[in-house]
């Protein structure tokens, strides 16, 4: 791909307004991004605002009837031109999140890529096979970090 197509990609999705983005369509523009082009796109300021409309969004996409009683603190590192972390509190069937990193011990603690990460939460990755394949790294109840995706309406592209 040579520079001129993948910025264009980048001031197209810069110009998107994430937040009128639907979950199903989000999922579809990461299936049609190859790695490289996330690795473009997941720079600076975009990156900022990518991470926070998908992390903004987990208490809309969370599903308190799957979690039960759980009650759990889920602390996710994505890595990429910087590290960003956000912890996501799941207690009495809601769930919080919450930029940065607190003093508290997560049950489980997840550190992933750009790429692993929107494709996790799009809903183009499979969880179990980026762990297998050292792409998602898991710290604490891998128990809990295989099924975290049961807790959310993750669309399918």
């Amino acid at each position: 791909m040579d520079g001129t197509s993948s910025g264009k990609l980048t001031d197209d999705l810069a110009r998107l307004d994430f937040a009128a983005v639907s979950p199903e369509e989000f999922a579809r523009i990461v299936k049609g991004l190859s790695g490289q082009q996330i690795a473009e796109v997941m720079r600076g300021e975009l990156r900022t605002r990518i991470l926070g409309e998908v992390f903004g969004r987990m208490k809309q996409q969370f599903r308190p009837e799957a979690a039960g009683g759980l009650t759990a603190l889920i602390r996710w590192k994505v890595t990429g031109e910087s590290d960003a972390v956000y912890e996501t509190a799941i207690a009495d069937g809601a769930c919080e999140v919450t930029p940065g990193r607190s003093d508290a011990e997560p049950r489980t603690a997840l550190v992933m890529g750009d790429a692993e990460f929107l494709k996790l939460v799009s809903g183009n990755g499979n969880p179990v096979t980026m762990f297998m394949m050292r792409k998602l790294k898991v710290a604490g109840d891998v128990g809990l970090a295989s099924g975290l995706t049961r807790y959310f309406d993750i669309p399918k592209a």
